[in-house]
């Protein structure tokens, strides 16, 4: 009995000497801070590629409520679905990421699962990260790790019925999602697979630039269409079609310097675009701006135009030759008063300050979307390395009425060569009306 005994309690010891042992391993290999524990062992090298690749995915800008905490979650992301709230990604213990695990991190890239295996909604988008290496994902990963754990409880999604349904996400994902990762085609340069990788993962380009259907999906991460940002009030460009973003238009050096400055001598950016230059591209290296541009001026240009793509406004020889003129001749009085000091009395403005409208697609788009809105609610390129003191365009909505917005614009699009559609007071007062944010 007493033998048993004996046994019993060196068990006992030996199972405290190796709890003992075990938490000291963890204290030893590990750095906490009663919030979350933070591997020390990874190399700093992989910690710093890490963090480069979560500005190239550009986190923070979803991630990151306005005024509030860099990835504590808590941004409102507006959709004809309903509002979506974007989560903590911070390592809080309790309402972050902080218990998460590597392949909790990479089955909700690459898998769009949460680590419970509730079905994540597009609105992160997945469709795009599936294409991100585990190895780059791990990076990431371990880089998260490192952030400042923020206290921040998740909010619900605010969505319509039956999008509130998690469970119907079965369905979305059994239509339009498959996994996989991003696969180098051995044809292409470096330089090419470099920019695809970007392009159609970490960059999620399509995410915007895509036109979706009813259910929101698009035709996949190759998809740069364009399409409108529903519920938020801007049009992102096609970027294969020739006469909207697509790079071909410009040189190299000006596709870069707008990618990475957000102005070139030509064009500039404002809006969502504004803030994904000012949030991550900027950071990007000029390898990878240059590989971005390398394989977006790659894109093939469709021959025809795709249906959704038409132009369903009014063309000038709709309303007749007279009325026509007479626009143009109150058009050009308010652009004379109200834009030529900027933009100039030929529409060329002023290179890397002030874009021209002579010639510019984004004026003449079959969207009208951007012209509208940014003569009512002004806007700014992003202010960064390359051009830190941008000059940005007032507002006009204050002064000016839909009649007057809409007959200037339609001077611009149709003065100095350029060739747009006549855009309506009715069209204005619908942007004037919804929010501009």
């Amino acid at each position: 009995m007493k033998k048993i005994l004996r046994y019993l309690v060196s068990v006992f010891v030996l199972l405290i000497l190796a709890v003992g042992l075990y938490g000291q391993w963890l204290l030893d290999d590990h750095q906490y801070d009663g919030n979350k524990i933070t591997n020390i062992a990874v190399d700093a090298s992989i910690l710093e590629q890490g963090a480069y690749l979560v500005r190239a995915g550009n986190c923070m800008g979803c991630h990151t409520q306005r005024g509030g905490a860099a990835y504590a979650g808590g941004r409102i992301i507006r959709s004809e679905f309903g509002d979506f709230v974007s989560p903590n990604i911070t390592p809080d213990i309790k309402t972050g990421i902080g218990r998460w695990t590597s392949e909790d991190f990479w089955q909700a890239l690459h898998n769009g699962k949460s680590p419970d295996g509730k079905l994540l909604y597009p609105a992160f988008p997945y469709p795009n990260y599936t294409q991100v290496t585990r190895q780059d994902a791990d990076r990431m990963f371990a880089y998260l790790k490192t952030l400042t754990p923020v206290s921040q409880e998740n909010q619900n999604h605010h969505l319509h019925f039956p999008y509130d349904q998690r469970a119907l996400l079965a369905f979305w994902r059994a239509a339009y999602f498959r996994p996989g990762v991003f696969q180098e085609q051995s044809e292409q340069r470096a330089m090419w697979n470099r920019g695809a990788y970007l392009v159609n993962g970490l960059g999620h380009c399509s995410a915007c630039h895509s036109s979706r259907n009813a259910l929101g999906a698009n035709a996949g991460y190759q998809d740069l269409s364009g399409g409108e940002l529903a519920m938020v009030n801007w049009y992102a460009p096609s970027l294969s079609q020739k006469n909207e973003a697509h790079l071909l238009q410009w040189t190299s050096t000006q596709s870069q310097s707008l990618l990475q400055n957000g102005i070139s001598g030509i064009a500039s950016v404002s809006g969502p675009m504004a803030e994904v230059v000012a949030e991550s591209l900027q950071y990007l290296s000029v390898s990878d701006i240059a590989a971005i541009t390398s394989y977006l001026q790659s894109i093939p240009v469709p021959q025809q135009a795709p249906e959704d793509m038409l132009d369903r406004s009014l063309s000038s020889q709709a309303i007749g030759k007279e009325t026509m003129d007479r626009i143009m001749l109150q058009g050009s009085a308010l652009y004379k008063t109200h834009c030529s000091d900027c933009h100039g009395a030929g529409g060329d403005g002023v290179a890397s300050v002030y874009p021209a409208l002579k010639g510019n697609y984004a004026v003449q788009s079959h969207s009208v979307t951007n012209p509208v809105r940014m003569v009512l609610a002004g806007g700014f390129p992003p202010s960064t390395r390359g051009n830190p003191r941008p000059y940005g365009m007032p507002p006009f909505g204050p002064m000016l009425t839909d009649s007057e917005v809409a007959v200037v614009l339609t001077y611009i699009r149709n003065a100095w060569g350029n060739q747009g559609s006549v855009i309506t007071s009715a069209e204005v007062n619908r942007y004037r009306t919804s929010p501009l944010d």
